[in-house]
């Protein structure tokens, strides 16, 4: 019998996604599941659709930092009780790296997002800064030689369209915000879902158990 499938879109921007992220990595009920991580920039995104960003909307940009740190406790996640300084923060740099890797080192995409997520939302470290994205890249790669060779490929056409690329496929996908899963159970049925708090809905399309738990409990 087949996989059920996930594709997450992500941009470390998003502290949801993050969420996302984190659960799917984490929690015991994925781990039947073939996951794949795709980067995107959820600005161009938002341009897509018209989407306005929640901090320019008056009472929601302070409901959304409330909302963050529910999420975070109801589920335990780690996360920074404030935003990154100067939020949102330009993650242009961020996700062009992934992309990059997505192309040289495929099965190391994951572990990075973990890593620049938690230089972004857990403890502040700026990894958009040359010096730590980088440092960051290192860890993943291995040696200073081909964190260099996965950085210069950010400057190529190659990246710039792949980046491109993925953000008008999870426009296509039916994307408006992120975390947006698009996802395929054992039948080869696909449907798509937007948010942490539709993740449940989500085990549900792919007949997976949810987890017990206060956090679970909560979700649609």
């Amino acid at each position: 019998m087949p996989q059920p499938k996930i594709t997450l879109y992500v941009d470390i921007v998003s502290p949801f996604a993050y969420f996302a992220f984190y659960l799917l990595k984490n929690s015991p009920v994925f781990k039947g599941c073939e996951i794949t991580h795709v980067p995107i920039l959820l600005g161009g995104l938002m341009n897509s659709c018209g989407n306005t960003a929640p901090l320019n909307i008056k009472n929601k940009d302070k409901w959304i930092n409330e909302e963050r740190k529910r999420w975070s406790k109801h589920f335990n996640i780690p996360v920074s009780q404030a935003p990154p300084p100067g939020f949102p923060v330009n993650t242009l740099p961020i996700q062009r790296t992934l992309t990059s890797l997505s192309l040289s080192h495929p099965q190391s995409v994951e572990s990075a997002i973990g890593l620049f997520y938690e230089n972004f939302w857990v403890q502040w470290n700026d990894p958009t800064k040359p010096e730590n994205l980088q440092a960051i890249v290192r860890t993943i790669v291995g040696s200073d030689a081909e964190a260099k060779k996965v950085l210069e490929r950010t400057k190529t056409d190659e990246v710039k369209k792949t980046l491109t690329g993925n953000t008008d496929q999870a426009f296509k996908d039916g994307a408006f915000g992120l975390p947006w899963f698009v996802a395929t159970n054992t039948k080869g049925a696909t449907e798509s879902f937007w948010g942490v708090d539709h993740m449940g809905q989500l085990c549900d399309h792919l007949s997976l158990e949810r987890p017990d738990g206060k956090g679970w409990r909560a979700l649609l």
